[in-house]
């Protein structure tokens, strides 16, 4: 692997020194995978041949004025901090608006710095500097100037690959939380497992993040799908809900392994929802049109 990211990697190390110094309580700096910083140590020692896994961790920050709590969720790229941070704020105390501006403003501010730059600490300080503002936003979200204002958002529609989507309670989470957060799309069960999800960007990245952790390892985002738009983005939705797709399945139900979806009725739900495109980004087969 480059020198670049053994520099980056080392950089990172550093930096997750740092937090915890400033927060020494248990439970304040949770590591999404306990071994994280111990692998990237065998790596850089050349112990660890494999590329160990990105570091992931939420710290949570008790907030002075007003008396609140905000989890930031932060991961980092093997190659940060030369690449951007991935970053997101939640909070009870937030609605789901409120939360969307924190996390624009905060995201806004990570992007001024420049490549190399450590900004995990710095965004701390961000958060403890300006939250205020955001948790008193929707009373003034009720003003009549506020509300004549439309306010500028991004859509996003992430299409999301797994080997296999079986158990029931995993199902069960993927659409309690699609419907929790009020985004559409569909988890279409077996093998592969598909997922797509569509709504405001705040709402599918977090989406993403609570059905991937904490330890679901062959899944991974194939492409997505972005657009401004104002207000909900409700036009640019191409499902109605989020719902499970149940397609006819080819081998043995009693045989994991065997149990594969019927990718030919998967093109047809994909074509009537104006998704053909896709099927070739999740599968690298280009698809036939319906008159060849």
């Amino acid at each position: 692997m480059s020198a670049s990211v053994k520099e980056s990697l080392q950089l990172q190390l550093l930096e997750m020194e740092m937090l915890f110094s400033m927060f020494p309580n248990q439970g304040e700096v949770k590591l999404e995978d306990v071994n994280a910083l111990t692998n990237i140590k065998r790596y850089l020692e050349g112990t660890r041949e494999a590329l160990p896994p990105k570091i992931e961790f939420v710290i949570t920050l008790q907030i002075e004025e007003p008396k609140v709590k905000i989890d930031l969720q932060v991961t980092m790229p093997h190659s940060y901090p030369y690449v951007a941070l991935q970053l997101f704020g939640r909070s009870p105390e937030l609605d789901r608006h409120q939360q969307l501006l924190l996390n624009k403003g905060l995201t806004s501010y990570i992007g001024t710095f420049d490549p190399g730059e450590l900004c995990v600490c710095a965004a701390i300080q961000w958060l403890q500097d300006n939250c205020e503002s955001y948790f008193l936003s929707r009373k003034l979200a009720y003003e009549p100037s506020a509300q004549a204002k439309p306010v500028k958002s991004t859509f996003l529609r992430m299409w999301i690959y797994s080997h296999h989507i079986y158990q029931q309670d995993l199902r069960k989470k993927i659409l309690e939380v699609g419907k929790r957060l009020d985004v559409t799309g569909f988890c279409m069960t077996g093998k592969p497992g598909i997922i797509c999800v569509e709504g405001l960007k705040g709402q599918c990245e977090e989406f993403w993040h609570t059905i991937r952790y904490p330890n679901w390892k062959h899944i991974s985002c194939k492409h997505a799908e972005s657009m401004d738009t104002e207000g909900d983005g409700h036009d640019l939705r191409l499902f109605q809900a989020f719902e499970e797709l149940l397609l006819e399945a080819h081998g043995d139900y009693g045989l994991r392994n065997d149990y594969h979806m019927n990718l030919g009725q998967f093109l047809e739900f994909l074509r009537k929802h104006k998704s053909e495109h896709v099927f070739q980004i999740l599968f690298g087969i280009e698809s036939k049109s319906s008159e060849s």
